[in-house]
C-alpha cells in the first residue's frame, strides 16, 4: 500500500511540474498572441495529429512554393524541439527566438550611427541599398516586406524609433 502512494505521488508530482513548466510558455503571451500561434501551428500541422513532423514541413514548404527543401534543413528544424513539437513545444520556441530579441537600447544605437542629425529618421534609399548590399545581404522581398510593416513619415524616411518598438514588442495594430 505505502509503494503504491508513493507512485501516485510520484506521478501527481510529476503531473504538477509538467504543468508548471508548461503554463509558464503561455504566461509569456498574451491570449490573441496564442490564438495566432495556434493558427500557425495548424496551418503546419498538415496531418492533424498535434505534432509537427517532417512531413508536415515539407508539405507547409511545397504550399508556399518551395518544393526542394534540404533534408538537413528539416531536420535542424525539428531538432530545435529537442523531441516531439507539440503545441507547447511549438510556443517555447517561439518564446525563445523572440526574447533572444536584442534589448531595444542596443537596436536604437545601430540605427543612430546612419542617423548623424539625431532627427530619429534614416533615409529609405540609402537604407534599402544597405540591406542589400552589406553583411546578411536582404532579398529584395525582404525588403519590401519589412518595409511594408515600417513607419515612415510624410518624406518616406524610416521611423526608427517606432520600428525599434515593433522590433522589441510587436505591432499593437495587427490586434
Amino acid at each position: 500500500m505505502a509503494s503504491r502512494k508513493a507512485g501516485t505521488r510520484g506521478k501527481v508530482a510529476a503531473t504538477k511540474q509538467a504543468q508548471r513548466g508548461s503554463s509558464n510558455v503561455f504566461s509569456m503571451f498574451e491570449q490573441a498572441q496564442i490564438q495566432e500561434f495556434k493558427e500557425a501551428f495548424s496551418c503546419i500541422d498538415q496531418n492533424r495529429d498535434g505534432i509537427i513532423c517532417k512531413a508536415d514541413l515539407r508539405e507547409t514548404y511545397s504550399q508556399l512554393g518551395k518544393v526542394s527543401v534540404p533534408e538537413e534543413e528539416l531536420d535542424a528544424m525539428l531538432q530545435e524541439g529537442k523531441g516531439p513539437i507539440n503545441f507547447t513545444v511549438f510556443l517555447t520556441l517561439f518564446g525563445e527566438k523572440l526574447n533572444g530579441t536584442d534589448p531595444e537600447e542596443a537596436i536604437l544605437s545601430a540605427f543612430r550611427m546612419f542617423d548623424p542629425s539625431g532627427k530619429g529618421v534614416v533615409n529609405k534609399d540609402e537604407f534599402k541599398q544597405l540591406l542589400l548590399t552589406q553583411a546578411d545581404k536582404f532579398s529584395p522581398a525582404e525588403v519590401e516586406q519589412m518595409f511594408a510593416l515600417t513607419p515612415m513619415d510624410l518624406e518616406g524616411n524610416i521611423d526608427y524609433k517606432s520600428l525599434c518598438y515593433i522590433i522589441t514588442h510587436g505591432d499593437e495594430k495587427e490586434e
